[in-house]
């Protein structure tokens, strides 16, 4: 839009600003005609979709602001309230983490479901995800706001729904609550109900702890060996909110040795031992790995600051503490939880980016197995639909560190994932294995695969344009092999439709702006531009054929060199495609 455009655009969302603070914000840069900084801000709205929202703090509409979750929910409630007959008694659950406003938010939340006549069910504190997911399905809520931006920067905060399976939200509900907000008028014209009145008018409710017991007795009963004796654990909650429940859970449990780090285990949204409070970022381990080296841990768990992921170290054969990547923790916790707990048609999940190992194991202890597009929403979704048919849940994964164990938890779970890390961990050791030792039996087993990420950070609207360039330049001009990899077969998930040896077929999952190549060897390249970073993401897995009594070490330095060429030669690839250097 033109300078006067902007000016006059920003300056009627500030007037309709219901925070004077982010409306100072808008009229301090109107004011100054910051025009670069304005653009930023109104050239786009936070789009609600699968994953609800999610954005940096600030006053505008691309930003995360009180006027955004205020109108966001007026619409979920009127979406609601048109699709859910019982929604009026049955009622909404909130939850919130430990961020920057996102008391504000929750509050807010709770007000303009009130005044739309929706019971709000209330977390007193903080909650984590899991626990908020949990909460829905338990307490037979119509649908679950979790206040969280996850593992985002300190400067983020989001809003992610649940439906009333306890799942979050899949298509059509996406798009009908976006229309619905799209319907609401100004922010400063929602109504709001304040607490007293709600609770006198039985529109506000407090979660009693017996919930949180009730998710803790839960996920206790997902240990299928029990074992505690002689582990060592060093805990990070990474300045979120899952600290507290994590310790209970450990203690009732009977782990005797597990030590907080105690700068980063109460909530703080301004995060201030880490910039970026995600666990697979350079630094964010540092203060747990110096304490576990220290108290000579076994194992380092850590989640993020919502606690619906999970980082796990494990001592190496060198006696080092080393990080497992998402995928190894997955390929794990599904071989340990298929061979050690009694299951009557099992069923495991993962990702169209995960890595295919899981499948391999799935085949061999005769386990049913499903691949979802990226997203818990997803995995949670199939697993239900699965269940229809008498299958038993046993384990659902996603390589950046997502985990559910068992039907508890309809979303992530890096709490309950946690507890059952820990039994498996202590299973191993009761065996003289640390977690790495275990998972060279997997590999020897079931085959050896190596995975890595590249992802590309392109911020604003040109980052977005050439992100959809590339994606698109890709599509235009398909390659025929990666470096001297030849590719056999290419799943474009946009198109849903897969190209083999000059044939094509449908795909089955639902549309979605990723394309993966299966290369010759059983090696795989997959490119996806993420749903809540201003990212593309690049996803490399190696196939390596191991020989017979080969050291493990050996064959996986073979497996990282032709990896790290597979990389080279695809970012070579993107580099044609309009990939910045």
């Amino acid at each position: 839009m033109d300078t006067e455009t902007l000016l006059r655009t920003a300056q009627a969302w500030a007037d309709a600003d219901p925070d004077a603070e982010t409306a100072a914000q808008v009229r301090a840069l109107v004011g100054a005609k910051n025009v670069q900084e304005l653009d930023d801000r109104f050239n786009a709205s936070l789009e609600f979709g699968t994953a609800g929202l999610r954005g940096v703090l600030g006053g505008g509409t691309n930003r995360m602001n009180r006027a955004v979750v205020r109108r966001t929910t007026a619409g979920l409630a009127r979406y609601l309230k048109a699709t859910v007959p019982d929604v009026s008694t049955r009622g909404v659950v909130i939850g919130r983490d430990g961020r920057l406003m996102s008391p504000e938010f929750a509050q807010d939340t709770a007000a303009v479901f009130a005044a739309e006549g929706i019971p709000a069910w209330v977390f007193k504190g903080v909650a984590p995800t899991p626990l908020t997911a949990f909460a829905v399905k338990h307490l037979n809520a119509a649908a679950g706001v979790m206040v969280t931006a996850s593992h985002n920067p300190p400067e983020y905060n989001g809003y992610k729904v649940y439906w009333g399976n306890g799942a979050q939200i899949i298509p059509p509900h996406d798009t009908g609550i976006a229309k619905a907000i799209d319907a609401i008028g100004p922010a400063k014209d929602v109504q709001l109900m304040n607490e007293d009145e709600a609770r006198r008018k039985g529109l506000f409710h407090d979660v009693k702890d017996a919930v949180t017991r009730a998710y803790l007795d839960a996920i206790l009963a997902l240990r299928p060996t029990h074992q505690t004796d002689g582990l060592s654990i060093v805990y990070t909650a990474m300045h979120g909110v899952g600290g507290a429940l994590v310790m209970q859970v450990m203690s009732d449990a009977g782990f005797k040795n597990v030590t907080p780090v105690p700068e980063q285990q109460q909530p703080d949204g301004r995060f201030p031992t880490v910039r970026f409070p995600n666990p697979e970022e350079k630094g964010a381990m540092d203060l747990s790995t110096a304490l576990a080296t220290k108290v000579k841990a076994d194992v380092v768990l850590a989640n993020d600051p919502d606690a619906d992921r999970l980082a796990v170290m494990a001592r190496d054969a060198a006696g080092a503490l080393v990080m497992l990547t998402g995928n190894e923790v997955g390929v794990l916790l599904g071989h340990f939880l298929l061979t050690q707990q009694k299951n009557v048609n099992p069923l495991v999940v993962t990702t169209i980016v995960s890595s295919a190992q899981l499948k391999a194991i799935a085949a061999a202890l005769g386990s049913r197995y499903a691949e979802t597009l990226t997203g818990f929403k997803w995995i949670a979704n199939a697993a239900l639909d699965e269940a229809k048919h008498g299958v038993n849940f046993v384990v659902g994964y996603e390589e950046a560190l997502g985990y559910s164990v068992g039907p508890v938890v309809r979303d992530k779970d890096g709490i309950g994932a946690a507890l059952v890390v820990a039994d498996m961990a202590a299973w191993a050791k009761a065996r003289g294995l640390t977690l790495f030792g275990y998972l060279e039996e997997v590999q020897r087993a079931h085959g050896l695969f190596v995975a890595k990420q590249f992802n590309a950070t392109l911020p604003g609207a040109t980052g977005a344009a050439t992100i959809k360039a590339v994606m698109e330049a890709f599509r235009a001009k398909r390659p025929d092999a990666i470096g001297s990899a030849k590719i056999v077969a290419t799943n474009d998930y946009r198109t849903q439709q897969r190209t083999e040896g000059g044939t094509t077929s449908a795909l089955s999952l639902p549309s979605s702006n990723v394309i993966a190549y299966e290369l010759a060897g059983g090696h795989r390249v997959t490119l996806r531009p993420s749903g809540t970073e201003p990212k593309i993401k690049f996803y490399f897995e190696w196939r390596e054929t191991m020989a017979q009594g080969e050291p493990i070490a050996q064959a996986k330095t073979r497996a990282a060199k032709r990896l790290d060429e597979l990389e080279t030669d695809f970012l070579a690839l993107a580099a044609t495609r309009g990939l910045p250097r």
